[in-house]
């Protein structure tokens, strides 16, 4: 009896939870850390957001309006390392740390100290980033490539942004481990590997990805710090090293790392079209093994980013063929969701619109991809607008529309309180209008000969470019509607039923709404596990 008491003692002790700045300084609850992981990703959303928009203000019209061309070569840098680094897979670690341990029947994350000490090296690693800004030289101006030697002329800010890309990669790295242990030390009882969400499987593969590339961009950018400080010639031809080396060393790391981005939407779209479909997803075996199939094949394509600085005909046979495979893993996942609808009872809540919105434009910038494999095709498109084209339609409908997704999905599981739908609905409508408006013309920029990273340009492109700069202010301002609809669910939304999408699937939603601190403190038995099954 005494040590029931004792037992129940200490349980209520831990359970404790601290109020103020310490319980977020202090943050060892996974959902506590994944709420400041969403919140910092937002932040930087709209730091790189606002960046962008420098850009596509200083595109408008031909002749330089607002920003010298040094300076803008800076904004288009720093977008991209802000939006990659600091937006997209900061929202991806936080709706893992959210969602995994409440997946797999976890009462936590793994690792919870480390956890924090994951969270807390990105913001000084963003605070040294964003001080370039104001160091001798400007901000880095090298595109987010850093490729040399162009990389090796910056000014003051060059080791600054060395050590903000370490830092990055260090709390990567140390949340992927995290997210491996989790998943496979603290699954339930009975909730084998083939019975996770598709979310769990695509954050698994993901983890893998990370620790295996993150050290190859140490080591790139060490390389490069060695050039610039040391005397070493890893890279500058007349020491006897050779720049394109930095770009087979870059790749390496920068394929994966973009299905590194795009892996966990996979996951959300894969729970969130069975839902609103009411129908269990189609081919659910197949999808795992087809994100494996694409997890593989990402670190034998590197070589498609480098088709025209004269490699041999063997090697650019191999990494178009071997770039075209990817398609067939990516059309099976595509296949499988369009089956999950078919016939299905679907209704068109915001979620499902953003999910809708991911499917259709995420295939149109993977076929945009597919022409970009063609090595003949790929000498007259390389470095123009057709790759911004290509890539922001991949990251943005596909990423940025997932996350998205994601939390309008969870939220009210998360918060006990449902969001405005019809708010939801007109942020998804201008989004997926301004999205498209930003980026399609850029298409017929780049198929007419217009050069990326450039400030100023011939009279031939104004009217497109002026249509994607309004594109720009449409998606950029409507982000805007985002904050507000989770500021009000949060504040004052209408209390979410305890399943608040009723033919939702998954061991979190047999929590109670919201969700308690603790996920589950005792493990879920056989017949919860059963129920909440995605098979």
């Amino acid at each position: 009896m005494t040590n029931t008491v004792t037992h129940k003692h200490v349980h209520d002790d831990q359970d404790h939870k601290t109020h103020g700045l310490k319980r977020w300084f202090y943050a060892t609850n996974h959902k506590d850390i994944g709420t400041m992981y969403l919140v910092f990703a937002c932040v930087l959303f709209f730091l790189g957001g606002a960046m962008a928009l420098v850009i596509r203000a200083e595109l408008f019209q031909p002749g330089l309006q607002f920003v010298d061309p040094g300076f803008y070569n800076s904004m288009t840098t720093m977008h991209a390392l802000l939006m990659i680094f600091g937006a997209v897979m900061p929202a991806w670690t936080g709706l893992a740390n959210w969602m995994v341990p409440m997946q797999v029947g976890a009462p936590d994350m793994a690792l919870p100290r480390l956890n924090n000490f994951s969270f807390w090296l990105l913001p000084f690693a963003f605070t040294l980033l964003l001080l370039t800004l104001f160091v001798p030289g400007g901000a880095p101006a090298g595109g987010w490539t850093l490729y040399p030697p162009l990389s090796l002329q910056a000014g003051d800010s060059f080791p600054l942004t060395i050590f903000a890309i370490h830092l990055m990669g260090i709390s990567s790295i140390l949340g992927a481990i995290n997210v491996v242990v989790t998943i496979l030390n603290m699954r339930a009882p009975g909730l084998g590997l083939l019975n996770m969400p598709l979310f769990c499987w695509t954050w698994l593969i993901t983890a893998y990805l990370l620790i295996a590339v993150m050290p190859v961009l140490a080591g790139a950018v060490t390389m490069l710090l060695t050039d610039h400080f040391f005397g070493t010639a890893f890279f500058t031809a007349s020491g006897g090293g050779d720049p394109v080396m930095f770009q087979h060393i870059f790749w390496f790391f920068g394929h994966p790392e973009v299905y590194i981005l795009i892996l966990p939407a996979f996951g959300v779209i894969s729970e969130i079209i069975p839902t609103f479909s009411r129908k269990p997803l189609f081919g659910y075996q197949s999808m795992v093994y087809a994100t494996a199939s694409i997890a593989f094949l990402s670190f034998i394509v590197w070589a498609h980013h480098m088709f025209t600085v004269g490699m041999p005909l063997a090697g650019q046979l191999f990494f178009m063929l071997s770039t075209m495979l990817i398609a067939v893993p990516t059309g099976v996942k595509v296949f499988n969701w369009c089956a999950t609808m078919w016939k299905g009872s679907i209704s068109f809540e915001t979620p499902m619109l953003f999910a809708i919105a991911f499917l259709f434009l995420f295939t149109m910038g993977g076929l945009s991809g597919l022409m970009l494999a063609i090595v003949p095709a790929d000498f007259q498109y390389h470095d123009s607008y057709f790759v911004v084209a290509h890539f922001h339609y991949v990251l943005v409908p596909g990423s940025v529309f997932a996350i998205m997704a994601g939390v309008y999905y969870w939220l009210p599981k998360w918060t006990g309180r449902m969001y405005n739908e019809n708010v939801g609905k007109l942020h998804f409508w201008l989004s997926a209008i301004g999205v498209n408006v930003l980026f399609f013309p850029q298409h017929f920029l780049g198929l007419a000969g217009m050069p990326r990273r450039i400030p100023d340009y011939s009279t031939q492109f104004a009217d497109w470019n002026s249509v994607s700069s309004v594109g720009a202010f449409i998606f950029g301002f409507s982000q805007l509607l985002f904050v507000y609809v989770i500021w009000s669910a949060v504040r004052s939304g209408e209390k979410a039923a305890a399943r608040p999408w009723e033919s939702a699937r998954g061991l979190e939603w047999e929590l109670p709404t919201p969700a308690p601190y603790h996920s589950w403190e005792t493990p879920p038995s056989q017949g919860v596990i059963a129920k909440g099954s995605m098979r």
